[in-house]
């Protein structure tokens, strides 16, 4: 009997899953195969938060594998190693993976094309809807603008959905970790506590969430996706990211749904299409600046630390990184805003930031994370790279009564109305009850610092 190995990465699910539907008709026996890989155990990408939602998804893909005669094999150590070995010791005669973006996953996919020549089989569009290069500008290796990007996305032929399997048949003695085993790992690996209100993991839930936004959320989406206090986006971006959900499945049902929501929302699908094809021709870009402005980022350790612990003295801002310790995600807007204060109004290196969000988000993608960093830094893809958010027009418009910043500052929980947005023009006495600090720094002050470290002025 024929064996193929179906080595799983960022794409951990059973619904349209090309890499396990491959695996299935090329052979009479699949093994579904989670590499614990040794060189991320030991990197900050083994965050906590990343971490304990990675160990849901693992025992929700061995159940959903068990439930059809299957079950996931996970074994620890180098990726590449592991696959060839596993390869001997089954007689495989394929291997097949979905393919990635990052240096790593690049350089992983290299290092198995020369260990198994034609027994690898890599597929595209499995992590994304549209693969990594498979559309580009004349000339270039890929596409530099988001709306150039969009009309070719728009335009580019799908794949249809990969049927989901009935059995999943495993050859007998294969041996891996047992998946008690593999969460105690990766919470040692790890090395802290998830945030207290971090999501459950998994494909299974993944899907619950999926069919509770294909409706009337959706629909509202248009309207409503900036609002801070609302909590009106889709929340679907961890699942997207371990690979839970179907990026590809998402766009077609969204696009199938009634209403406005659905083009605002599969938009968006294409901005996380477009980074991953600008960190596939750019891995680099996750480090170095993809269009250097010639900054001189300030180093303030105290600075820096007030962001981190959402006590800048901006309300608005608190209320994002202290909505992100909590819940190891932040709402799309607060991203933007709490980036925009470091990079363009307390001049803090992005790297710096983008480190500290890598930390916490369960979605921390390192595309998204790094070049969304990048777009708000004016160093990545925004064609108006010097553009800054100011803090109290974004809370004015996107928290008008303060709802949010009360929600996650709860020395202001008691300062009513708009008011919530601006504590230091309460009376003295009344500040000091708070126990909330003083702005860090004046937001004119602010952007002359920006606009001096970037020789604008």
């Amino acid at each position: 009997m024929s064996t193929a190995i179906a080595l799983f990465t960022s794409d951990l699910r059973i619904h349209d899953q090309p890499v396990l539907r491959a695996a299935l008709d090329a052979a009479d026996r699949v093994v579904p195969l989670f590499v614990l890989d040794d060189g991320v155990l030991g990197s900050r990408f083994c965050a906590p938060n990343r971490a304990a939602f990675l160990a849901d998804c693992l025992e929700d893909l061995d159940a959903s594998l068990r439930a059809r005669g299957g079950r996931l094999v996970v074994r620890r150590g180098d990726p590449v190693d592991t696959a060839v070995r596993l390869a001997a010791e089954t007689g495989a005669t394929a291997v097949h993976l979905a393919a990635g973006v990052s240096g790593h996953a690049q350089r992983r996919e290299d290092r198995l094309r020369r260990a198994l020549g034609d027994l690898l089989h890599i597929h595209d569009a499995v992590v994304t809807v549209v693969a990594a290069g498979a559309v580009t500008p004349a000339g270039r290796d890929h596409f530099a603008v988001f709306t150039p990007y969009l009309r070719r996305w728009e335009q580019q032929p799908r794949r249809d959905p990969a049927p989901t399997p009935r059995r999943v048949p495993v050859p007998d003695g294969v041996q891996g970790e047992r998946m008690a085993e593999v969460r105690a790992l990766l919470a040692s690996a790890a090395a802290g506590d998830p945030s207290p209100a971090l999501p459950r993991g998994g494909e299974t839930e993944g899907r619950r969430r999926r069919e509770a936004w294909l409706g009337a959320p959706l629909d509202a989406y248009q309207d409503r996706h900036d609002d801070l206090a609302g909590d009106a986006t889709s929340r679907l971006s961890p699942y997207l990211h371990f690979g839970c959900l179907s990026p590809t499945e998402l766009v077609r049902d969204a696009e199938a749904a009634p209403g406005p929501g659905a083009a605002a929302f599969v938009r968006q699908l294409a901005w996380r299409d477009f980074h991953h094809q600008v960190l596939a021709a750019r891995p680099a870009a996750a480090r170095l600046d993809y269009r250097p402005r010639g900054d001189r980022w300030a180093a303030d350790e105290q600075e820096l630390a007030a962001w981190r612990e959402g006590r800048t003295g901006y309300p608005v801002v608190d209320a994002g990184m202290r909505q992100l310790a909590h819940e190891g995600w932040m709402h799309n807007r607060a991203r933007l805003l709490t980036a925009s204060f470091l990079v363009k109004t307390l001049y803090g290196d992005w790297r710096a930031g983008a480190a500290h969000f890598l930390r916490l988000l369960v979605d921390g993608d390192l595309a998204n994370n790094q070049l969304n960093w990048q777009w708000v830094a004016g160093t990545g893809t925004d064609t108006r790279p010097n553009r800054v958010l100011n803090p109290l027009v974004q809370a004015r418009r996107f928290d008008p009564r303060g709802d949010y910043v009360r929600r996650w500052v709860p020395e202001l929980a008691s300062v009513e109305g708009p008011a919530v947005h601006r504590p230091w023009r309460l009376d003295p006495q009344r500040r000091a009850e708070l126990d909330y600090p003083e702005p860090l720094v004046d937001l004119e002050e602010g952007t002359r610092r920006f606009r001096q470290g970037r020789g604008l002025s």
